[in-house]
């Protein structure tokens, strides 16, 4: 509807993950620096945190598409699993076709194909994303998996994802171990008023946006309203981008944006 008549190739505002839509702010920057030195410095696990909606996974999609050949990866989106299910997946994920029906055979295929990347020179990345989901036993699988090493190096570098409340969780008795094994964190924060600016315009451009203007008050509404954070600023973006449509302008102005702000407020 809209993209036609702004002759967008798609829409920008979608809140799919899309790595070619991530805006990095400098603390992107930095925590994606984070999780770089984390996984080559072998360093076992590796925590990234944030609220709701701040870009973890689009970064997680962006840290997997800059590790080359050297590394291998499998990515568990959905944690909430039984402890065996967990093993199940990871074993999927990394491509491994052997058969694994109990929590043994599964750690015993895990450490023969792991055994084999370090042979070749490689190294293994495990990503888990909402990690917060994850009981204290899928916590202490993971944990476990961490005990697959060499006398020199672990054998696998495996990064939480998760929100706030997941560093709570860590810092339970029953997961002390863990917790002390995480030598490497990072907490994603809102965007401040001047990265949320350039944040709609990097989505605009990216999609030939270029003669699509969003007037600094009309930002400074969404970000009022949003708090800096990517997803909730793109549902605003979205839905006044149509309303913009409907108005028949290429200016986003205050006005466009307070349709738009009226419509998620009788929404929700």
């Amino acid at each position: 509807m809209y993209t036609e008549y702004y002759r967008l190739s798609e829409p920008p505002f979608s809140v799919t993950p899309d790595p070619k839509f991530l805006y990095m702010t400098e603390q992107h920057q930095t925590a994606l620096n984070y999780l770089l030195f984390g996984i080559r410095e072998g360093k076992g696990f590796v925590l990234l945190t944030g609220d709701i909606g701040t870009g973890k996974t689009t970064l997680c999609r962006r840290l997997l598409a800059g590790l080359d050949d050297a590394y291998a990866t499998a990515l568990i989106l959905n944690p909430k699993l039984s402890e065996t299910q967990l093993l199940r997946a990871v074993v999927r994920e990394f491509g491994i076709e052997a058969p694994c029906r109990d929590r043994l055979a599964c750690m015993n295929v895990l450490n023969e194909f792991l055994l084999g990347l370090n042979a070749d020179g490689r190294q293994a990345v495990l990503i888990i994303d909402e990690a917060q989901n994850m009981s204290s036993g899928l916590l202490e699988t993971a944990r476990l998996l961490s005990n697959l090493e060499t006398d020199s190096h672990k054998l696998l570098q495996t990064v939480l994802v998760g929100q706030p409340e997941l560093r709570a969780k860590l810092r339970a008795p029953a997961l002390r171990q863990l917790d002390q094994r995480i030598s490497v964190r990072y907490h994603l924060r809102p965007m401040t008023r001047p990265e949320t600016g350039r944040y709609i315009r990097h989505r605009l451009d990216v999609v030939g946006g270029a003669s699509l203007h969003f007037a600094s008050e009309a930002v400074d509404d969404i970000y009022r309203y949003s708090g800096g954070t990517p997803r909730v600023v793109n549902t605003i973006g979205d839905k006044a981008l149509l309303a913009g449509y409907v108005r028949g302008t290429e200016t986003i102005d205050r006005d466009v944006v307070a349709l738009a702000l009226q419509e998620l407020r009788e929404a929700a």
